[in-house]
């Protein structure tokens, strides 16, 4: 055997085995398993409401699942303490999908915060790297402004450059360019793509843009009544035979998800 035959497997980064979830009666997911490999771009597909943001919550240990497990790193996250899972959650950058930024603070003073709360870096040092990320998101003449003084588009972008201020190896996206005209919709698509390349995270992007899914992705899962029913590449899913895959990218109101839903 030669020694490039045994090399070890890299483990991957977040894993999620035989995970349900349910309120009371209400399950929102039943046996969902998906494992996010470094720097892989997974999208998130599904119906409003049908447990894809759901999935970050409890990547993030927000929520814990009714059974099976969530790792990250090889640890599972449903049994750390809170202080182990404040360190863990160090590691991941959160983008939501209104940029959920202080309105009272500057830019400069929203992407400081987590640094001045979680480091023991100096005011000068914060400001280097606060430069630095807003340089990689095209914003670094908006240190100074409000949030009340930028755009839909501008504030998407701050949000961008506040998730990866820890330099993540995870960043999980919620809706990343909801509300964005399709011009600055790609511009969102295209930064997402470049800083993970550029900084090495995976990324789970939760979206109802079909067009940012496919250009975005390097994997696509899609979520039907709190299962997962199909996973491969955006080419395999574009030309999935699943009629309700077929359905929901088509967007034709004949088909099975129209039907159970009545």
């Amino acid at each position: 055997m030669k020694p490039e035959d045994s090399a070890p497997v890299e483990r991957p980064l977040v894993e999620l085995r035989d995970i349900s979830l349910a309120f009371g009666e209400k399950e929102i997911l039943k046996n969902v398993s998906l494992v996010a490999g470094r720097r892989e771009r997974i999208v998130l597909l599904g119906q409003s409401g049908g447990g894809k943001s759901t999935i970050l919550r409890l990547i993030l240990g927000i929520l814990p699942p009714t059974g099976g497990t969530v790792k990250f790193n090889g640890a599972d996250v449903t049994r750390m303490r809170r202080r182990r899972l404040n360190k863990m959650r160090q590691k991941i950058g959160m983008v939501y999908q209104y940029s959920a930024l202080i309105s009272s603070l500057s830019v400069r003073d929203n992407l400081a915060l987590p640094l001045e709360e979680l480091t023991d870096k100096t005011r000068a040092e914060i400001d280097e790297l606060v430069q630095m990320k807003l340089e990689m998101v095209g914003m670094a003449d908006a240190r100074d402004k409000m949030p009340s003084e930028l755009s839909g588009g501008m504030r998407k972008r701050i949000g961008l450059a506040r998730g990866i201020m820890m330099d993540p190896e995870l960043i999980l996206y919620d809706e990343p360019s909801a509300g964005l005209d399709p011009v600055i919709s790609a511009v969102i698509d295209e930064l997402i793509i470049e800083l993970s390349e550029k900084i090495g995270a995976t990324s789970i992007i939760v979206t109802h843009e079909l067009e940012s899914a496919f250009k975005i992705a390097t994997r696509v899962a899609m979520l039907y009544k709190g299962e997962i029913i199909a996973e491969g590449t955006p080419e395999e899913i574009r030309s999935s035979e699943d009629p309700v895959v077929a359905q929901f990218i088509s967007g034709s109101t004949q088909g099975p998800i129209l039907e159970t839903s009545k």
